[in-house]
């Protein structure tokens, strides 16, 4: 055990209880933010002459669907997250097992950039436009996410220091 990977366990269990607790909120004040997908995804708050309004989804259906998608992968990103989490602490004495264990934090941090960046950057940002809306723009929030993500994923990817023992 090393302090490296104490620290990669402390970050990657904040990341997981954050997707988790994003997840939570969303189901408690469901309709916060189901008024965000609702006017994201319908375009209602772009720039009034966008020739891009075609694209707009007007079926509440489909906007509960959307939420619910979200809802569910941010919840799919923590439970994976934390499942990397507990495999990391079963193989913090074995270099082998702690390596293998990083398979679970690659997987939930994969998900949450899905979710986060191509779910609301690119989907929502661009091909919803929400980089038009002065109220319903989550582009900045989204990417902070991303930038989190990747850091977590970098770091834990990055290989532990060996121990070294003092002879003699």
């Amino acid at each position: 055990m090393n302090i490296l990977q104490i620290s990669k366990i402390i970050i990657c269990l904040s990341l997981s209880i954050f997707a988790l607790l994003v997840g939570f909120n969303n189901l408690a004040d469901y309709s916060s933010n189901y008024s965000f997908v609702q006017h994201v995804l319908s375009m209602d708050t772009v720039f009034p002459e966008s020739a891009l309004k075609s694209r707009a989804i007007l079926n509440p259906s489909l906007w509960s669907l959307a939420y619910g998608l979200i809802i569910f992968t941010e919840f799919v990103t923590g439970v994976l997250l934390a499942v990397g989490v507990l495999a990391l602490v079963r193989g913090i004495n074995n270099p082998q097992a702690f390596t293998h264990a990083k398979n679970w934090i690659y997987l939930g941090c994969s998900v949450g950039f899905l979710l986060w960046f191509f779910g609301f950057i690119v989907l929502g940002g661009e091909w919803f436009c929400m980089w038009q809306s002065k109220e319903w723009n989550g582009i900045e929030p989204a990417f902070r996410f991303v930038a989190l993500i990747m850091l977590t994923f970098v770091f834990v990817a990055m290989p532990e220091l060996p121990h070294h023992k003092k002879e003699g």
